[in-house]
């Protein structure tokens, strides 16, 4: 199965947030000289605020549709807590509740140690890391936490219905501290039961084996057009039986639901045009009915929508977290179209034939016509569900293959978030440790900016929809090893034209040279820096993690013979060092072949050798000495963010005159307002 939506931004903070977005967005009442980027600092985590540059421009109806599809946004935030794992909402409320109601003293180092391990579980919407998936171990001791819920009164503590601090305690106590106890949200080692050694609440009772032969049961494999199976559903045992808990209006996450369609109605009654009030209406029908087939319906109405200038995304969407890439975790995004950068994305589109045509793959796996490619620049308004706190900043979907082939996709770069990205990184010492020379940094001063940017635009718009599956292979037959590998095609895509010359004749590129900063950095970032979000002793398990380990430690062991790329010694400290980029291309040119072959012949076997090969494995020497490096710089290797605020003004007849957005609320208190203003479903498991 596809996994479409790119965490680039999480991925390469260390490097692109040196590069992207520098220019300065328009002016919208927005003082950005004052504009307060970095609202908080904790563990290995900075929070950021982004500015939302251009709302003040929309129509009133624009504004409002903006209100309403927020609203939706924000709903859904305790579904996908509820989808990490099945305890969260209890832990996460009982640490809520000691955080308003604890009467002792605050001043403690176990008090400040409880209040960053909430911080902590907010940012990752859980008590897994966001990034990682290893259980957070509070820092704080056992006895501490005992002592202070069981000092509240429990009328004041959000216990389980029925249950007193005790059976609470007994229940969450070892999910919370024993390392030994659902120790990975997501577990993708080679051999294990991925599902039952998995701590995400997609699946209950059963095991692998299960589940696999539960959905290969269901397919048809002469169906051209197959529903996403599994995508909207927990699979449990029955009477000792596999069956599903669908996530529907009446069904599971039904509280949580109903809302949502609440505020969607109310969208729909503002859409900008009646495609857009179709594409909403359709939501509410897949929300109604949990159907699939609506689902698909949707995704094809929505492909087709690249009039309206406010656009969305609602829904069990992105399989990453799911070890069996079957499950959507649920998510949120509200944004609008940047007329003036949206240029950019516009010319690749229009040129989607040509790069298609020209890719290096074998011609049989490309297909004969590139159909609805559709690409903008966005601004954010709102984040929320799996985009939040952590987001992307490149989006293309729908993620169906068949969708993608007969009716094209729609891809994004979120300008905003780069650009927040960007302000909050400028002058923290990264290249100057980092790089070989002053040649590589100079060029990504020089070149940084676009050359980034235009990385996402061509993964996002043109490398997930490139290529096309053979007759008959089914497309999640790569199974856990699907979603690296679909980001590495889509990076190497990228990779391999950003050096070609067509995009200086298309104006997308100042010179020939300029790719050659986005070639560096991205080796550097996949052999050597994204190290630093490895705790000693772990292998790789992130999706896009493996993916750049993969191309980068795949290049430098092929380009070695022949001195094209490799790594290098100086004063006791590695670097990546290229010195032949144009055989460097020609390296990314024979990887993307091998792995679209892979990916249209459905070649488990070869896709599992390749990652597990080049993607998986760290050199702890390497290792170690690339976490002290960046121990010095003193930047928290993961950012996150706060959402800006929207309010409704209205007349004294109820009728709504303007929208407001304001960017003064702090972390804390906004996922403090979050549980009480959007947390509704039920603590059961």
């Amino acid at each position: 199965m596809k996994k479409i939506l790119c965490m680039l931004t999480a991925a390469l903070t260390l490097i692109a947030c040196n590069n992207a977005g520098k220019q300065t967005p328009v002016d919208d009442g927005i003082d950005y000289a004052t504009f307060e980027y970095k609202v908080d600092r904790f563990a290995d985590i900075e929070i950021l605020r982004y500015p939302v540059p251009g709302f003040n421009a929309l129509t009133l109806q624009q504004k409002e549709l903006v209100y309403y599809l927020s609203q939706a946004a924000l709903e859904g935030r305790d579904i996908l807590w509820d989808q990490h794992n099945r305890y969260n909402l209890t832990i996460r409320r009982v640490c809520e509740g000691l955080y308003e109601n604890y009467m002792g003293d605050k001043s403690t180092e176990n008090w400040k140690l409880f209040e960053t391990y909430l911080k902590q579980i907010w940012m990752a919407n859980g008590i897994h890391h966001h990034y990682s998936e290893d259980k957070i171990l509070p820092g704080f001791p056992q006895d501490y936490f005992v002592s202070i819920v069981k000092s509240v009164d429990p009328g004041r503590m959000p216990f389980r219905d029925g249950m007193a601090a005790d059976e609470t305690l007994k229940e969450i106590l070892p999910v919370m501290f024993d390392p030994n106890v659902m120790p990975k949200r997501m577990n993708q080692a080679a051999g294990a039961d991925i599902v039952a050694t998995s701590a995400v609440n997609f699946y209950e009772g059963v095991t692998q084996k299960e589940v696999e032969a539960f959905y290969n049961a269901k397919k048809d494999p002469n169906d051209n057009t197959p529903i996403s199976y599994g995508l909207n559903s927990k699979v449990v045992k029955e009477n000792g039986q596999v069956t599903e808990q669908v996530w529907k209006l009446g069904g599971m996450y039904d509280k949580a639901i109903e809302r949502i369609i609440g505020w969607l109605e109310k969208a729909e009654a503002v859409a900008e045009n009646n495609q857009q009030k179709e594409i909403i209406r359709a939501l509410i029908s897949f929300y109604q009915t949990g159907d699939l087939e609506t689902f698909d319906d949707y995704s094809v109405k929505w492909v087709k929508d690249t009039e309206s200038r406010v656009d969305f995304i609602n829904g069990f969407i992105e399989t990453y977290t799911d070890p069996l890439g079957l499950k959507g975790s649920w998510e949120a995004l509200v944004n609008f179209k940047s007329l003036e950068a949206s240029e950019r994305t516009r010319v690749i589109s229009e040129n989607a034939q040509w790069f298609e045509d020209n890719s290096p793959i074998d011609d049989r796996f490309k297909k004969e016509e590139v159909k609805g490619v559709s690409a903008k620049v966005i601004t954010a308004a709102i984040l929320g569900g799996d985009t939040y706190p952590a987001t992307p900043i490149g989006i293309n979907l729908p993620n169906a293959d068949w969708i993608r082939r007969d009716h094209g996709s729609k891809s994004v770069t979120i300008d905003n978030i780069t650009f927040a990205y960007a302000k909050a990184a400028e002058g923290n010492g990264f290249r100057e440790e980092f790089m070989w020379s002053d040649t590589e940094r100079e060029r990504a001063k020089q070149y940084g900016t676009i050359t980034d940017n235009l990385h996402t635009d061509l993964h996002e718009c043109l490398g997930h929809g490139s290529g096309k599956l053979l007759p008959g292979v089914d497309g999640d037959a790569l199974k856990a090893y699907g979603s690296p590998l679909e980001e590495t095609r889509a990076d190497l895509f990228a990779l391999y034209y950003l050096a070609d010359p067509k995009l200086v004749e298309l104006g997308l590129l100042p010179d020939e040279e300029a790719y050659k900063t986005e070639y560096y950095s991205y080796v550097m970032n996949g052999a050597i820096t994204q190290l630093t979000r490895i705790q000693p002793g772990k292998d790789i398990e992130q999706a896009h993690m493996r993916n750049r380990a993969l191309i980068s430690n795949w290049v430098i062991e092929k380009g070695a013979a022949n001195n094209v790329v490799a790594m290098q010694k100086r004063d006791d400290k590695s670097y990546v060092v290229v010195n032949d980029y144009e055989k460097l291309r020609q390296l990314f040119g024979e990887l993307l072949t091998e792995v679209q072959r892979i990916k249209s012949e459905g070649d488990y076997e070869a896709g599992k050798n390749l990652v597990e090969t080049y993607g998986v494995k760290v050199d702890p020497t390497l290792h170690q000495e690339v976490l002290t490096r960046y121990e010095t710089l003193n930047i928290a290797p993961y950012k996150g963010f706060v959402n800006p605020v929207y309010k409704l003004v209205t007349d004294e007849k109820g009728k709504v005159t303007d929208v407001t957005v304001s960017y003064d609320e702090n972390y804390v208190d906004q996922q403090m307002r979050y549980s009480r203003q959007y947390s509704v479903l039920p603590l059961k498991n």
